[in-house]
């Protein structure tokens, strides 16, 4: 009895140190359940919710783009409530991520929603524009000749300024490769962005990280290299978010450490999800009302 009993406080003392080391393994992120863990510990954070208002004016649109070979790009403009659709406002430009399109900033997101919750509490009120880019885009030239950068700037922003829309300097807003894409946008383009917001922004550091499909190879990772010219950040007003339960933490905390000077926003509570963006965009609206 003695025998089985000492058998079996061996045997609960070495799970036990088994889990506390998983527990280890996966706070180190060398497994995979880290988020999970922290999910269910409640540690990431609460989902942002919606605002339940009346969304403004909206203006869908849709063209052959030549700069991305013909494909039908399709755009979206939000108002804000009680303006006219010919109002001239600065734009903020939301940049979709991986897998995504334009519908993505207002049907999962409610940036629609949250602008007329917000609004009247500005300094300055603007439109949220939203464009598909390419599911995998990465917002860049690619090797088949579609250039969603190009698209942005010689077809859709010539598109809004037809509107009336204030299109010299905008604003970004961009998650995971659209965040990617709003910071390699202000790193080309300092002289027409004013203020930039990412969450979550897809950077790596190395190739040999870069899952398949993302750049058209090593050349073309370090063509489109967002680290490499800090300076050229030093007049747009920035913000940068990501949660702390990121797979990209560590390469946007590598980011914002090589910036001239620190940017807005921080590291929250939250992972790589839809709840944590939404709960990100009240302050990031207000950064970007107040930076035009």
């Amino acid at each position: 009895m003695l025998s089985s009993r000492r058998s079996f406080l061996t045997a609960g003392a070495g799970f036990l140190a088994a889990g506390t080391a998983g527990v280890g393994l996966v706070e180190a992120r060398m497994l995979p359940g880290r988020v999970y863990l922290h999910t269910a510990l409640g540690l990431t954070g609460e989902d942002g919710v919606i605002p339940h208002v009346r969304p403004g004016p909206r203006v869908d649109k849709e063209y052959a783009s030549r700069a991305c070979k013909g494909d039908l790009v399709r755009w979206s403009i939000a108002y804000p409530p009680g303006v006219p659709t010919d109002a001239r406002l600065p734009v903020v430009l939301a940049l979709h991520g991986r897998g995504g399109d334009h519908r993505f900033a207002f049907d999962e997101l409610g940036l629609d929603r949250y602008l007329a919750a917000a609004v009247a509490a500005w300094p300055t009120p603007f439109v949220v524009v939203s464009v598909d880019g390419g599911p995998d885009s990465f917002w860049h030239r690619r090797r088949d000749g579609r250039d969603s950068q190009a698209m942005i700037l010689t077809e859709l922003l010539p598109q809004l300024a037809a509107r009336g829309l204030r299109t010299e300097r905008i604003g970004l807003i961009g998650w995971s490769m659209g965040g990617y894409g709003a910071l390699l946008l202000a790193e080309r383009h300092p002289d027409r962005i004013a203020t930039v917001v990412v969450s979550s922004p897809a950077l790596w550091q190395d190739y040999a990280e870069v899952p398949e499909g993302a750049f058209d190879g090593e050349t073309d990772f370090r063509a489109h290299d967002v680290f490499a010219d800090p300076s050229a950040f030093e007049d747009i007003r920035i913000r940068v978010d990501c949660g702390r339960d990121d797979p990209f933490v560590d390469a946007t905390q590598a980011f914002v450490d090589g910036l001239p000077t620190r940017p807005a926003g921080g590291f929250q509570p939250g992972a790589h999800t839809a709840g944590y963006w939404r709960r990100m965009v009240p302050e990031q609206f207000e950064f970007l009302a107040w930076n035009f």
